[in-house]
């Protein structure tokens, strides 16, 4: 890859990789230290990287570098955003909102992520299994399961607005 292919990708790639790294972790600031960690290890890489895989390879390092931020938080969590979940807000937009990131909270990492790969991203399966390491398979049968517990919490009229 050469310095012109790299900054294409910034160019291309960078609000994307940050808007996914974001919808999973909801921390801003955490999100642009990851953004910033792939990037920069892709220039590291990028001798090994080719330009035709560079998409691939840069969702793949965000996505891992993802999942090591999130199982080193949960070892130090705090458990004072309990009372978050549960806020009221006045819009309609907002609630529908706030249900939508309550059920995608409640699937598991590799859920939520492949959820976000496929549907907000738009990633074929084939794509979503080289970013995530999965078979195109286990993505579909994770993705199935993922959709089916998202409806099922979304259709409970507990969650109704």
């Amino acid at each position: 890859m050469t310095v012109q292919e790299y900054n294409e990708l910034i160019t291309n790639y960078a609000d994307n990789v940050y808007r996914f790294i974001l919808k999973n972790l909801r921390h801003e600031s955490d999100a642009q230290d990851i953004v910033q960690s792939a990037f920069e290890k892709v220039w590291i890489h990028k001798d090994q990287v080719e330009s035709a895989t560079a998409k691939s390879y840069l969702f793949t390092v965000a996505y891992n570098l993802m999942i090591d931020h999130i199982r080193k938080s949960k070892r130090v969590q705090l458990k004072d955003d309990f009372s978050e979940d549960l806020r009221q807000t006045h819009s309609s937009v907002n609630q529908l909102k706030e249900v939508l990131q309550i059920a995608l909270q409640r699937l598991s990492e590799t859920q939520r992520s492949l959820v976000m790969l496929k549907d907000y991203e738009g990633y074929s399966y084939e794509e979503i299994g080289k970013i995530t390491g999965l078979s195109e398979s286990q993505v579909k049968v994770y993705l199935h399961r993922a959709r089916l517990q998202l409806k099922n919490f979304l259709v409970d009229p507990a969650n109704v607005i």
